[in-house]
């Protein structure tokens, strides 16, 4: 039984951001810190993969539609998304192989949780949306067939940190460290043997120059602006993707 488990979700490949959590004391005598997907689409892939390697059994990695994604570009299936062609190309052969073989899910104990199953976005898929508004009928579908004895669910995804419940069942979105919607700063959570929804704040210029200097990516000033700054807000998110969570 895990007495404190750190959830770090959708990285995007951000190595100031990664450092901040990384530093934060309640991360750093955790358990277990969960990473649930979307590690290194970014502008720092390498950095912030090597950073996590090192952190050897203390982490447990899922895999995400954009780490899916790094895969399948490596092996010539281009990306929509010009950072993840770029992501791709940096990685290391080693790298690359460790993406590959990321599962879908895990499943952990977890003090005053019970069970608690950790995904990307959904238990069945890693990439198909569902946000906290989303209808009861729409997370009793992606919810089929998941064990009785589950009793949390943990994802990412959709950049949006939050917590509520669906038929009994805690949902918990540990929001985004390296690109949030709705408000800067590296946003993670905190389980056992309750929830907090936790966000750590950084010197988000210091961080934009540090990625523009830093990285090779040709956008990768524009990349840091838009992301680590947070331009869009939960709400611009929540309207683009709620056509895609089957409403």
């Amino acid at each position: 039984m895990l007495e404190r488990v750190a959830v770090l979700s959708d990285i995007h490949g951000a190595l100031p951001a990664l450092e901040a959590v990384l530093a934060e004391p309640d991360v750093a005598a955790a358990d277990l810190i969960v990473l649930t997907g979307d590690i290194a689409a970014g502008p720092q892939p390498v950095e912030v993969l090597d950073l996590l390697a090192a952190l050897g059994e203390r982490a447990c990695w899922v895999g995400g539609n954009a780490d899916r994604e790094l895969v399948e570009a490596r092996a010539g299936r281009s990306s929509p998304h010009d950072v993840s062609n770029w992501a791709a190309a940096q990685l290391r052969d080693d790298q690359i192989a460790r993406l590959a073989a990321l599962p879908l899910t895990v499943t952990l104990p977890v003090a005053g949780l019970g069970e608690v199953l950790f995904c990307h976005a959904t238990p069945r898929d890693d990439e198909e949306m569902v946000l906290v508004d989303s209808r009861p009928e729409r997370w009793a579908e992606v919810f089929a067939g998941l064990p009785a004895e589950v009793g949390t669910v943990v994802c990412g995804h959709t950049h949006m940190p939050f917590t509520r419940l669906v038929d009994r069942r805690l949902v918990v979105n540990a929001g985004s460290v390296g690109m949030p919607y709705g408000g800067a700063g590296a946003w993670w959570a905190l389980l056992g043997p309750g929830v907090q929804l936790r966000r750590t704040g950084y010197d988000v210029d210091a961080a934009c120059a540090r990625v523009a200097a830093g990285s090779a990516f040709p956008d990768a000033a524009e990349w840091a602006d838009e992301y680590l700054r947070s331009r869009h807000s939960d709400i611009d998110a929540l309207a683009v993707f709620a056509p895609r969570d089957g409403r």
